[in-house]
């Protein structure tokens, strides 16, 4: 194995629930579904702006618009590192690993997340909101392997999403699901395979 690619969302990043209110857990619970709402894949996506998710957050939880800010600028604001992961991935970097993004993420979050330093680690990255293209559809795995001349049976994946690593090995690459309520276990399964 060669090439690392890794998740954003729940697997490198996500909000301490301990920070957050059950008013604020309970406005996007969504999120954890199994079927996301097709706005927020649309905000994924890019074809949705920021104002115009606000109104779809109100429409969905019939919330005044204030509310609805509010809770996608800490939304936004409270994505910490997941520091199980953070210490893997400069492991595998010191390794001699290559090592990608591959994210659904709108421009507001994924602006925020590049200015944490683990993101200087990564070699390359594909996020769904410059692309046009979301996770599971074949073509943004394959619009990863095109641009870094990636050999998918030398490349592993990390998700959350069962659907998105079923993508991830319909197009030849290897993958492991990413246990988001248990990162250590997922971070030392992977350097297992990769680091011993």
């Amino acid at each position: 194995m060669k090439n690392i690619v890794f998740d954003l969302g729940q697997v490198l990043f996500k909000r301490d629930p301990g920070k957050c209110t059950p008013e604020f857990i309970a406005f996007f619970r969504f999120i954890r579904s199994q079927q996301l709402p097709a706005f927020w894949n649309e905000y994924d996506r890019g074809t949705l702006s920021y104002e115009e998710v606000i109104g779809e957050l109100c429409r969905h939880n019939a919330c005044e618009r204030a509310v609805a800010e509010e809770h996608l600028r800490t939304a936004i604001d409270r994505q910490e590192p997941v520091r199980a992961t953070e210490r893997l991935i400069g492991e595998l970097k010191a390794a001699g690993y290559r090592l990608y993004v591959l994210s659904n993420m709108s421009r507001e979050f994924i602006d925020f997340l590049r200015r944490f330093p683990v993101y200087g680690l990564f070699d390359g990255e594909v996020v769904s909101c410059e692309e046009g293209l979301c996770k599971p559809e074949p073509a943004i795995y394959r619009l990863l392997l095109d641009r870094y001349g990636l050999d998918p049976s030398q490349t592993l994946f990390t998700d959350d999403r069962p659907d998105n690593i079923e993508a991830a090995r319909a197009v030849g690459m290897h993958a492991v699901l990413f246990d988001a309520h248990d990162p250590e276990a997922t971070c030392d399964e992977l350097r297992r395979m990769l680091l011993s």
